[in-house]
């Protein structure tokens, strides 16, 4: 590979990417998305327990921003808002399921290497 290594997107063309969907709550949230299909917020908000509410607040605008979720509201009383994953995000399926095989196949030797690491510092 080349590339000036002064510009990561130079030397790495991929780190944008990696910007956008890699981002500690995107991911989850995309996953989530693209397995349960629409929902609304507060839905969302359970099925990724860990996360805030003003962290999902945040990383769904701006999965919105960058065309990868849908937001759709409807004017009713009350208002209901559901979010679901475009076909652009749903793009990002077959990348998703070669991770997950990754992890399946390798996360073990991850492990192995971790411990064998920490036992020697």
């Amino acid at each position: 590979m080349t590339g000036d290594t002064r510009d990561p997107e130079r030397a790495c063309p991929i780190s944008p990417v990696v910007d956008i969907v890699f981002s500690r709550w995107t991911t989850p949230i995309l996953w989530t998305l693209h397995a349960r299909g629409r929902l609304r917020f507060v839905e969302l908000e359970r099925e990724i327990a860990a996360i805030t509410p003003k962290v999902l607040t945040q990383r769904l605008r701006q999965l919105e921003r960058d065309g990868l979720v849908v937001r759709t509201y409807h004017p009713e009383v009350p208002p209901r808002v559901e979010y679901e994953i475009s076909e652009l995000g749903l793009s990002l399926a077959p990348l998703f399921a070669h991770l997950a095989e990754w992890a399946t196949d390798h996360l073990p030797q991850v492990e192995k290497a971790r411990e064998g690491y920490d036992t020697r510092t």
